[in-house]
């Protein structure tokens, strides 16, 4: 099977229906924002606040290209977009699968901004991200999922059915 790809803003469930989804379908987990963390030895707002934006992008692109990931669910950064290269790899072999949510649910999702370890370049707000980023997960996106009012269990079984209907039509 592909390697499972999921990308989506800061909230939306990559990492928590992912860890879920790899359960289900006997595949190995891998979070990229805790490869970082354990590359650099510090949680992900501390290399933002202390090593700027430009390192934490370049932290997270060597994150995604240090591993061959097989048989695997990759949950990634929501930053991870601003890597053309990183996503390429990450889609090799892999379906990028977008689980889409709308601002108001991504801001409701997300307690503390201020140490989340989210991606803001020169002064942008919440919003001004989001805008940003939902057109580039559209383009790399193979499959989208929307999330809007579903629970973990809605939508893991949607990423579960999505990629395995996907699979029989475009095996690796």
């Amino acid at each position: 099977m592909k390697n499972i790809v999921l990308i989506g803003m800061p909230g939306c469930g990559k990492s928590t229906c992912g860890v879920l989804a790899a359960k289900t379908l006997c595949m190995d987990f891998w979070d990229t924002d805790l490869i970082i963390q354990k590359n650099e030895n510090m949680p992900l707002q501390k290399i933002i606040d202390t090593r700027g934006n430009e390192y934490f992008s370049k932290a997270e692109e060597t994150a995604c290209l240090s591993f061959p990931f097989r048989n695997a669910v990759v949950a990634t950064g929501g930053s991870v977009v601003y890597s053309p290269k990183a996503v390429a790899h990450l889609k090799e072999n892999g379906a990028a699968v977008y689980l889409r949510i709308s601002f108001e649910t991504m801001r409701r999702r997300i307690a503390d901004i201020e140490h989340r370890g989210i991606l803001l370049r020169n002064g942008e707000t919440l919003e001004d991200m989001f805008c940003e980023r939902q057109s580039l997960y559209e383009k790399y996106a193979d499959l989208i999922i929307d999330c809007d009012g579903k629970g973990i269990e809605k939508t893991v079984s949607e990423i579960v059915d999505t990629v395995v209907k996907y699979n029989k039509t475009d095996p690796v």
